[in-house]
């Protein structure tokens, strides 16, 4: 009775641990958590962060310049197939995000982290590799900004903040 007692607490607890795994991993599939809005890192289980010199992936836009209230298009570009990503605007003075997306491609979703739509992120976990966006400056100045992403190639492989170059805020002094 007590052997069979054991052998049902221990099935129990595997299949808790396995829906627990599955959960977790379902979740991500859908787009990044939140809490990787300060730090853009993936919340993976020993997931291997890979040197953000040695990345396959771009993020680049055709402006050197903007003004307050612009609409700013952002390529995403990759020679890999990645799953999900988590992209956002930041302003060089202090690293804070900026601004909102207004156009972002299928297998994405807004994600709120101060304000509605700030940053961008997977909503599938599709095989991705060209994505276009148009980002919004906010109407009031923020001084020059700058594009990161975050990208997770599988499960346990990801870059973290692979920047664009400086796009300047015009008329700034």
């Amino acid at each position: 009775m007590e052997e069979g007692r054991r052998a049902h607490m221990a099935i129990v607890s595997w299949a808790c641990t396995a829906l627990c795994l599955v959960s977790c991993a379902a979740a991500f599939s859908q787009g990044a958590s939140p809490s990787a809005c300060t730090d853009m890192m993936p919340r993976h289980l020993r997931a291997q962060l890979h040197s953000p010199s040695n990345n396959y992936v771009t993020v680049h836009t055709n402006m050197s310049f903007y003004s307050p209230g612009d609409k700013v298009p952002v390529t995403v570009r990759s020679i890999r197939d990645f799953m999900g990503f988590l992209l956002q605007a930041r302003k060089v003075s202090n690293d804070e995000i900026a601004g909102t997306f207004i156009f972002i491609p299928p297998g994405s979703k807004l994600l709120t982290c101060f304000e509605d739509g700030d940053t961008v992120t997977h909503s599938d976990k599709s095989l991705k590799r060209n994505l276009s966006f148009v980002w919004k400056a906010p109407d009031q100045p923020i001084g020059d900004i700058k594009f990161f992403i975050s990208v997770v190639q599988s499960y346990f492989v990801y870059w973290a903040k692979i920047e664009s170059a400086i796009v300047a805020q015009r008329g700034q002094n």
